[in-house]
Formats: C-alpha cells, structure tokens, sequence
C-alpha cells in the first residue's frame, strides 16, 4: 500500500489550524486572569482599600465624585527608607503630659445658676464675633493668663469635654474621617487661600493684576476692615501671609513627604480654583475635601451655613495623623490647642517668614529644590511640631491691647494650666 504524501495545501491548513487553536488558548487564559486574578475596576478605585481596623467602603456606597479620581498610590515610587517615612508620621513625644481638668478640693460651685445666654451666630469664628460685637457693644476678652487655678481648669472643661457639635455634625465628621483613614495616615491642610482672607489681608503674591485689584475692591468696600493700604511685599516678608498651595507643596516635598500622601484640604473655596491648586496638586495627587469625600446630599444640610461646614473641616483636622496649617487663624489655633489636649499631636507649624526668604532664592535661581533645601527646612521645623511647652507670655515692653496680642491664646496651648506631667 502506497504512503499518500501531504501536499503543500495541506500543511497550510494544518498550520493554520494549530494557529488558531494556540490563539484560542491564549485568549482565553487572558481572560481567566482578568476574571479571576486581576481586580475589577471598582476594586481599583481610590477607596476600595480596606483595613481589619478601618471602615470598608465600596465605589457603590461612595460619593459619585470618587469614582472619578483615578489615582493609583501603587504607581507612586517612594525612594526613602522605612525608618524615615515612620519619622514623617511620628508624633513629638508628649513626656508624660495629661489631661488634669477636675476641681480642685477648695473650689466650690454656686449653690444655683445665674443664667446663661444662648447665641446664634453663622460664619467663621471672625465672622461670630464681629456679630456678637454688633449686639453687645463690646471687645471684652478673658485673659489667656495670670487667672486662679480652677478658672482655667473649667475652660478647658469647656472646651474640651462640655462643648460638643451638635450630633448630626459630628456623625457627618466621623464618617469624613474614617473615608480619609481609607487612604491610610493623611495630613489635614488648613490651607487660608480663601478669597475674603487675601482680601484681609493685602496678600496677593502669585496673583494676576485682576485679582490683586478684585481683592483690593473687597477690602475698600468692607467698612469694618480698618486698614485698607497695605503693602504686599512687606506683608509677606514679615511673614503675615498664608502660604500659596504652590509654596505648601514645595514645603510638603521637603519635609520628605512622598507625592501619594493623602491630604485633606480644610478650608472654603480656594481663590482662583483649580489655576492655582494646581500647583499643589500636580505634587500631591491625593486631594480630597468634604466636597470630594461627601456626596451632594450628605451636604445638603449643611451648605449654607459656613460655621457647620468648619466645623466638619474642624473634626477631620483634628483626627488627623499630622495638621498643617498654611496661616494660623482662630480655626488653626483651637485645632492645635485641641489636638495638645489629646496627647499633643503632630502639627507642623510653618514658619512662614524663613519659608518666604527660601522661597524667594528659589524664584532667583539662587537655590534649588534638592537635598540642600530639604535639610534646610527639616532643620528650621524640628521644634515647630507640637511638642509639649509652657504657654508663651506677652513680650516684654508690650502694653495694653498689643500685650494682650502678643501672647499665645489659651485655647492655642492649654499648658500648663490642664495638662499635667505624670511621674514615670
């Protein structure tokens, strides 16, 4: 019997076959991993994360805006060591220092109340007390020191333990805080870069020609903002002006925080938007505010009153791994001093006038973002993170109004008054 020899027609076909099948093969092993091993792309989204000790939330129950930041923390590259990047987070060491609020065994409470007054007030904390002025016609402030014991011990009472937001608040600002410990150990910003603070302020660094006069319009036409001349440059040389989000990320790099920190930004509507965000977000790609992490009807009840969307901005700072704020304000001060009560967290301070000459060289060609500028400004901020000191006093020579300015408020550092060392 004779062997039939395969013609050349069919070796093509055969070949073409075992192409085929192997094609087939491989498509669908691709396919199996995407299945079955890869995430899926709700997984991949900023969020999904989760940890045994904090609360897991999916892309289906989250604000719609969410689903939209694709950002991959994986992507980013982090070049310094693990011993490094735990400093980075590390609180300053609170040697031992407690809450000591109770009264003391001569102090004694009135045998029946007096009364209280009940105020209403929207607005930032500027905002209150210029309307409380307008009604009682008066400035009178408590002092900050020199004031028996058990007073400054029942401040702090006050503050820290009897004053509480009202509990719709405060369940919206635990929620924001446990959607940020999403993202793992943040920073809370409190980035001044509103629109009626430069106007205050007369600073207008980095703006155009048409919103430095915008500003200046603003301030002319408010009749209780008493100075209306003020001279930029001087202003932010002495270091009496908020950072920009540009100089905040310049700061933030060089402290060695790496480009996927997450930050909150604490604060209203940043002047210009996104034009000049943008200079710290193409740094810093993880930002997010109570806008970003709350959808439009978790807010709704809240928007229009500026006082309760602080205080939602308050309760986040004041849960963060570190607070940063890019001017210190009334907001800024309470959150320190708060976050001092709870064991004196971390909280960056910049120092704002040395910041502004490095910045300045920057801007020259004198000096360049690196390593040499890095040591630099970890240098100048070793005791500037909130590590447990006396309050500071008034400056000596001062008088009057311009003492009583002079020294640190009590709500900013309640040392020694509440907090007190324990023996090891």
């Amino acid at each position: 019997m004779q062997r039939r020899r395969s013609t050349p027609a069919g070796i093509s076909t055969l070949r073409w076959a075992l192409t085929c099948a192997i094609g087939a093969v491989a498509v669908g092993a691709l396919v199996a991993v995407h299945v079955f091993l890869l995430p899926s792309a709700a997984q991949r989204e900023i969020g999904y994360r989760r940890k045994a000790n904090e609360l897991g939330w999916t892309q289906e129950i989250a604000p719609p805006q969410l689903a939209k930041l694709r950002i991959s923390t994986q992507k980013v590259s982090i070049t310094i060591s693990d011993s490094w990047f735990a400093k980075l987070w590390k609180p300053p060491s609170n040697r031992n220092f407690v809450p000591c609020v109770s009264p003391s065994s001569s102090f004694l409470p009135p045998s029946q109340t007096r009364g209280y007054l009940l105020v209403h007030a929207n607005g930032g904390l500027n905002q209150m007390r210029a309307g409380v002025i307008k009604a009682a016609k008066s400035d009178s402030r408590l002092a900050n020191n020199n004031l028996p014991p058990d007073i400054q011990k029942l401040r702090c009472r006050a503050f820290y333990e009897a004053l509480r937001f009202a509990p719709r608040i405060e369940a919206l600002g635990k929620l924001l805080v446990e959607r940020m410990r999403s993202y793992g150990r943040y920073i809370a910003l409190h980035l001044r870069y509103e629109k009626d603070m430069l106007a205050f302020s007369g600073c207008t660094y980095g703006l155009s020609s048409v919103e430095s006069d915008e500003l200046a319009r603003i301030r002319e036409n408010i009749s209780y903002w008493k100075v209306k001349e003020i001279d930029p440059q001087e202003q932010r040389a002495k270091g009496y002006c908020p950072l920009t989000p540009k100089e905040v990320g310049i700061f933030l790099s060089s402290l060695g925080y790496p480009s996927n920190t997450p930050i909150y930004i604490a604060a209203g509507a940043i002047y210009g938007g996104g034009s000049h965000l943008s200079d710290l977000e193409s740094r810093f790609p993880i930002l997010l505010s109570k806008e970003k992490l709350a959808s439009a009807e978790e807010l709704e009840p809240f928007k229009d009153y500026a006082s309760q969307m602080a205080a939602l901005d308050y309760i986040v700072s004041v849960e963060s791994d570190v607070f940063i704020p890019s001017y210190l304000g009334n907001m800024a001060r309470a959150v320190e001093g708060h976050r001092r009560f709870l064991g004196h967290r971390k909280t960056i301070n910049p120092n704002r006038k040395d910041l502004v000459q490095l910045f300045d060289k920057i801007n020259r060609g004198s000096l360049k973002e690196g390593k040499k500028l890095s040591n630099i400004i970890v240098e100048i901020h070793k005791r500037r993170q909130g590590s447990p000191r006396k309050r500071k006093g008034p400056i000596p020579g001062t008088k009057g109004v311009e003492r009583f300015r002079s020294e640190e408020a009590f709500y900013e550092n309640p040392l020694p008054d509440c907090l007190c060392q324990q023996e090891q």
